[in-house]
């Protein structure tokens, strides 16, 4: 369903299905083939125009056993990598040493997950020798701080990371579509978490959120150049109505959008040259019969998390 929101929409995506031993190893397995079900699918551009691509999801190493993480990487083949939570909370790495004498990172390593194609989300308490293995193997750091923030697990060393070489990413984890509230809070939680202005400078913001993130994209839809605003590229593009109170270069640019940019000021949406919003108006989904039928939905959504969590 959520690819044919994808084809409908317009957009552009990567998909997965969470594997976790969370709720059985029958569900598990099922959650197994559905990811090489869709990986088959997607292979070669055949989605939604090239626009949609897929990974192999993985929940976390705590909800995953070591004959499940070694079912999924006998399972993924050569269509490419992974995603998985790594080390968001202590408890990731207490679990990973109690189940394996190994570190989460270092595990995942054991079992050929790390590389590449594969995206490690969080990292928030990995030690210099984790570190040192994502960036030898050029796995994928993503960063989600205000989900970090929200549940009050700790500031990952992101400018450490960067330094040692890790491709760090900016995410959100869940939270809200609105990336340069990401950027801002990233901004300032490294600030107000070392008791020091100087940290996470805003050119290192751009380098995640603008370059990093496009160099990781273009992993998934290799030669569309994305990122790049030039002939033949993929012309993924937003327009922003940007009226500056003071001249905006090149060499301040980062810091006009951490204070001065918000959601509201981007006008139009273009995805592989098409648009989708234009002057603010969808042009290929109705929000308002879209809105009515999740609020219609929600209350029974709710009634059976309840039910769940009360078990």
């Amino acid at each position: 369903m959520i690819g044919e929101a994808v084809e409908q929409s317009g957009l552009r995506a990567v998909l997965c299905y969470e594997v976790t031993d969370r709720d059985g190893e029958e569900k598990a397995q099922r959650g197994i083939r559905e990811n090489v079900r869709f990986m088959q699918k997607a292979a070669g551009g055949r989605l939604a125009g090239g626009r949609l691509a897929a990974t192999f999801g993985l929940h976390a190493g705590l909800t995953l056993s070591d004959e499940t993480l070694e079912a999924c990487r006998d399972a993924v083949g050569d269509w490419g990598g992974f995603h998985i939570h790594v080390a968001e909370h202590q408890a990731d790495e207490y679990d990973s040493l109690q189940k394996s004498g190994l570190r989460v990172v270092d595990r995942l390593h054991k079992f050929d997950i790390l590389g590449p194609h594969t995206i490690v989300a969080h990292g928030v308490h990995i030690d210099f020798a984790e570190a040192r293995l994502l960036a030898q193997t050029g796995t994928w750091l993503s960063h989600q701080p205000r989900s970090n923030m929200n549940n009050a697990v700790g500031v990952a060393q992101i400018e450490s990371m960067m330094r040692a070489g890790i491709n760090v990413v900016l995410g959100n984890d869940g939270f809200t579509q609105d990336m340069w509230t990401e950027w801002k809070t990233a901004y300032l939680l490294h600030k107000v978490a070392t008791l020091d202005p100087r940290r996470m400078n805003g050119v290192d913001v751009v380098q995640m959120g603008v370059y990093n993130n496009a160099a990781l994209a273009g992993v998934f839809f290799p030669g569309k150049h994305l990122g790049v605003l030039a002939e033949d590229t993929a012309a993924d593009l937003i327009f922003v109505d940007v009226h500056p109170f003071t001249p905006l270069t090149a060499g301040n640019l980062p810091w006009h959008i951490l204070f001065g940019f918000n959601e509201s000021m981007i006008t139009s949406t273009m995805v592989a040259g098409k648009f989708l919003m234009r002057d603010r108006e969808l042009l290929t989904l109705d929000e308002e019969a879209i809105a009515a039928e999740a609020l219609a939905l929600a209350p029974a959504v709710w009634e059976r998390y309840q039910q769940f969590a009360t078990k």
